[in-house]
C-alpha cells in the first residue's frame, strides 16, 4: 500500500486552551495510539489533504523531528459540521507482526454483459473493512464484473484472499447489475408483441 508522509510536532500541552490555539493557527491536533503510550502531536492542516480528501487508502509515516518516526494508519477523523474544517485525527501505529484493520476502496474491473444489454451497475460498497498485516494491505479490492448478467449480484465472498480477511458477512452485496427502466419496458413490450395475434391472420 502507498504511503504518505506527515511532518508534525509533538505536543507538550493537550488542554482545551492549547488545542484551540493550534486550530486558530491552522494546525490539527492528533493522537497516535497502538504503542506503549499515546503520542500527542500536531501538523498543518494542508499536510492531510492527500490523506483525507481522496477515495484511495494510504498508510502514513509520521515524522515528528528528533529522529522520531512512526508508521500508522488513519483511524478516525472529526470534521466541523458546517465549515468541514478538520478538528482532530486519530492514528493507529503499525507493527510488522501485528494485524491492523482499515477500510480499503473497491475498484470495478472488467465489462459486464448485463450492462452492455442495458442494465445499470450499482456499487453497493465503495469501501470494505480489511484486516491484515501491514505488508499485505491492498491498495484496492478489485471486483471483476465481467461475468455479471442482468439481475446478478456480487457478494463479498468473491473478493476473498489468503493475504487478508474481509470483516463483513458473506451475504454482503458488493455490486449488482439492475434492470433499467428502459430495458424493463422493452422486455414488457416484447412480451406483449409475442402474445398479440399477427395482423391479417385469420382466426
Amino acid at each position: 500500500m502507498k504511503s504518505i508522509t506527515i511532518k508534525g510536532s509533538e505536543r507538550e500541552s493537550v488542554g482545551k486552551v492549547s488545542t484551540k490555539a493550534l486550530r486558530n493557527a491552522g494546525a490539527v491536533p492528533c493522537v497516535l495510539y497502538g504503542g506503549d503510550q499515546p503520542v500527542h502531536f500536531s501538523a498543518e492542516e494542508a499536510a492531510f489533504k492527500h490523506l483525507v480528501y481522496t477515495p484511495n487508502a494510504h498508510t502514513v509515516v509520521i515524522e515528528l523531528g528528533n529522529g522520531k518516526s512512526y508508521n500508522a494508519v488513519l483511524q478516525d477523523i472529526q470534521v466541523h459540521p458546517v465549515s468541514d474544517k478538520i478538528l482532530h485525527i486519530d492514528f493507529y501505529e503499525l507493527f510488522d507482526n501485528k494485524e491492523v484493520t482499515m477500510e480499503v476502496p473497491v475498484r470495478i474491473t472488467g465489462t459486464s454483459p448485463g450492462v452492455l444489454l442495458g442494465g445499470v451497475l450499482r456499487l453497493n460498497q465503495r469501501k470494505l473493512k480489511v484486516k491484515a498485516l501491514p505488508k499485505n494491505l491492498p491498495d484496492f479490492l478489485d471486483a471483476d464484473i465481467s461475468g455479471m448478467e442482468m439481475g446478478n449480484k456480487m457478494y463479498v465472498t468473491k473478493l476473498v484472499s489468503d493475504k487478508f480477511k474481509l470483516l463483513h458477512p458473506d451475504n454482503t452485496v458488493v455490486a449488482q447489475v439492475r434492470i433499467s427502466r428502459a430495458a424493463m419496458k422493452a422486455a414488457q413490450e416484447a412480451a406483449k408483441a409475442a402474445k398479440a395475434p399477427a395482423k391479417g391472420k385469420k382466426k
